[in-house]
């Protein structure tokens, strides 16, 4: 597919906009963040054999902040 993660994105987002019916929402930056990040590093962590260093580096984070991300989605 030529399809990138910005266009996955953009259609979950609208999908998420139709499904409000014209309620209100909030919080949506921190909801899609959250949604992105928790499977982003255990998809990386896998990849890396769970080396945590080895993942930190291709996240572009220190150890320490990838390790406080990691306790935060509960992920081991």
């Amino acid at each position: 597919s030529d399809r990138t993660l910005s266009d996955h994105v953009r259609d979950c987002v609208e999908e998420y906009f139709k499904h409000l019916n014209g309620h209100d929402s909030s919080g949506l930056y921190h909801l899609v963040l959250a949604e992105v990040e928790k499977p982003l590093l255990e998809t990386t962590l896998k990849h890396c054999d769970f080396n945590q260093s080895k993942a930190a580096i291709i996240l572009g984070l220190s150890r320490s902040t990838l390790r406080k991300k990691l306790d935060h989605y509960g992920i081991s």
